[in-house]
């Protein structure tokens, strides 16, 4: 046998039973591509009585943490357990020890990423994450090489597939939000506990990351702007298909002079745009390099194969260098950690686009003049309308569009709209991109 590279495996749940699975089914066709047979040594796991997917010897499995720490012969380390103390301080220990490191752990980068990165370069060691923006697309490795001679002018990406598996339902079968969330949750697409996806938490998390790695910055994912899905009805669905539009979970990341406009919110976009087309649990990204022009990725954002793809990727990657005995040829976040500095985001309240408004006013004469009077003083200029028939008693549905307008703006004339006596319910608000997009 040639060349060995050991590994040591924690957390043998659904993502590290399908790495052992790839390492397993395709064990001579990366050792022909790489030069040297990646071997999974020891796996930790709190449970190793359960059976999986995949067998493995009962000599790999072990509760002891220590066991893959103080092995010399394991070079490469693979957490794969989630969550945020027990994984930050795994790594660490694994960092202090020399071994290399490869994470799905999106969340854990997002939250403590700076201080990992920076103990990752004290100690030189290589840490590969391709696996915790897009599962199985190839972000990572696109904004760090592929687009590395380009300013990134703007980033569109539904970064989350249990959301989009919400909003097609929603779309294309009429399904209310509750009951296409159950189904997903039935499905395996959502967790009992769905927070992270569809409060945009999931999204924020692999935005920071994209972010950092566009602009080679530091960025703290509390910073960025997030909304989620769960307020979205069929109603205002049915509002978008009429003016042309699908409502889709968007992270937006637009570069101005000095800062970086970066926010997470459903957003209204044209039906003939390519996310719109995207469906499903899938997820992609529309980047626009100032060279590069429109770069659009798309593929599987999860799952047990697609993300352990990225995984292996990852592994190969550090295991080429090491048998040139090179560390880290490509940076950790695309430039040098010692030229990053803090990301400067822009306020939410100075971002400019168009927006959607669906009014609930009385069927009175004069109303559409008063709610017109006040966007008009706010400096927000009226594209479109739709009111819906009358009706002798009760409220109507008054939908606007607006041409571009900030956000300060529409806060404080929605304010003063919701004061009216005209008016019975908050105004319902969505931001539409459409010129961007082109």
């Amino acid at each position: 046998m040639g060349k060995q590279i050991f590994i040591g495996l924690v957390g043998f749940g659904t993502i590290g039973s399908g790495l052992v699975k790839l390492l397993q089914d395709n064990v001579d066709l990366i050792e022909r591509r790489l030069g040297a047979r990646l071997v999974i040594k020891k796996i930790v796991d709190l449970d190793i009585t359960t059976p999986r997917k995949v067998s493995v010897s009962k000599d790999l499995l072990t509760t002891d943490i220590a066991d893959i720490l103080e092995d010399p012969e394991i070079s490469i380390v693979v957490e794969l357990m989630g969550g945020y103390e027990n994984a930050k301080t795994f790594i660490l220990n694994a960092m202090h020890r020399k071994k290399h490191v490869v994470t799905a752990n999106k969340a854990l980068l997002a939250t403590y990423g700076n201080e990992l990165f920076t103990v990752a370069d004290k100690e030189q060691i290589n840490v590969g994450f391709e696996a915790s923006v897009g599962g199985t697309i190839p972000i990572i490795k696109t904004l760090k090489e592929s687009l590395v001679a380009n300013n990134i002018i703007s980033i569109f990406g539904i970064m989350n597939g249990t959301s989009n598996y919400i909003l097609t339902k929603m779309t294309d079968e009429n399904l209310p939000f509750d009951q296409v969330l159950k189904e997903a949750q039935i499905l395996g697409f959502a967790e009992a506990d769905p927070t992270f996806d569809i409060e945009g938490i999931d999204t924020a998390h692999k935005l920071a990351l994209t972010l950092s790695l566009s602009y080679g910055k530091r960025v703290k994912m509390e910073d960025i702007y997030m909304e989620g899905i769960s307020g979205i009805s069929l109603q205002d669905i049915e509002f978008a298909k009429e003016l042309g539009y699908k409502i889709k979970l968007l992270a937006i990341a637009l570069q101005k002079r000095d800062a970086i406009e970066a926010r997470i919110h459903p957003t209204m976009i044209p039906f003939d745009h390519i996310l719109s087309t995207v469906g499903g649990n899938y997820n992609a990204f529309h980047f626009i390099g100032d060279a590069s022009g429109s770069v659009f990725l798309y593929g599987q954002g999860a799952g047990m194969m697609p993300t352990a793809s990225s995984v292996v990727c990852d592994l190969v990657d550090i295991a080429r260098d090491m048998m040139k005995n090179i560390v880290r040829r490509v940076p950790l976040r695309s430039i040098p950690e010692d030229k990053i500095d803090d990301i400067n985001l822009l306020p939410m309240e100075e971002i400019v686009t168009s927006y959607y408004f669906r009014f609930s006013a009385y069927d009175r004469p004069g109303v559409l003049s008063k709610i017109a009077g006040i966007l008009g003083n706010n400096s927000i200029s009226i594209a479109a309308v739709i009111q819906k028939g009358r009706k002798e008693v009760g409220l109507v549905p008054v939908v606007m569009t607006t041409h571009p307008s900030k956000e300060r703006n529409v806060r404080k004339a929605l304010k003063e709209i919701d004061k009216l006596d005209v008016v019975g319910d908050k105004t319902i608000l969505f931001r539409i991109e459409d010129e961007r997009l082109k």
